[in-house]
């Protein structure tokens, strides 16, 4: 049983300019998601949030350090907006979207407390069995 984790996402879209939140776990699967957008396409972009901070990782070295740490979020500009993803403990993300003029700090800030107040709530850990028999 998953638990409702819909008062995460809610809280989120509180920042002035924000359109949708999702969860999404490390391989992809879409946890939960905010209201405003519909399954297909949560589920889509849970996909690609997945890959994109699989992505954010691979490029670290590029920063310059030796050891460049850990991730910690990835922000992607377009014209009309923002996505921010940041991870929300072992195996989980938190992917939200938002307008061109959303207060960047107060987003991120938020999104980073909810992560906070989440602790074991979104933790996912990896699956061990995809239900497939050998």
């Amino acid at each position: 049983m998953n638990p409702d984790l819909s008062w995460v996402l809610n809280d989120v879209l509180q920042v002035p300019g924000a359109r949708h939140a999702i969860l999404v776990s490390a391989d992809g699967l879409l946890l939960a998601s905010s209201s405003q957008i519909g399954r297909d396409d949560a589920e889509t972009v849970a996909a690609a949030m997945s890959s994109m901070q699989s992505l954010s990782r691979a490029v670290a070295p590029f920063i310059g350090a030796r050891a460049p740490g850990r991730w910690r979020q990835t922000l992607l500009e377009y014209d009309h907006g923002w996505i921010f993803l940041i991870a929300a403990g072992t195996g989980a993300y938190l992917a939200a979207a938002a307008a061109a003029d959303v207060d960047m700090e107060a987003m991120s800030f938020r999104m980073q407390q909810q992560v906070a107040a989440l602790g074991k709530a979104m933790t996912t850990p990896p699956r061990q069995d995809a239900g497939i028999d050998v």
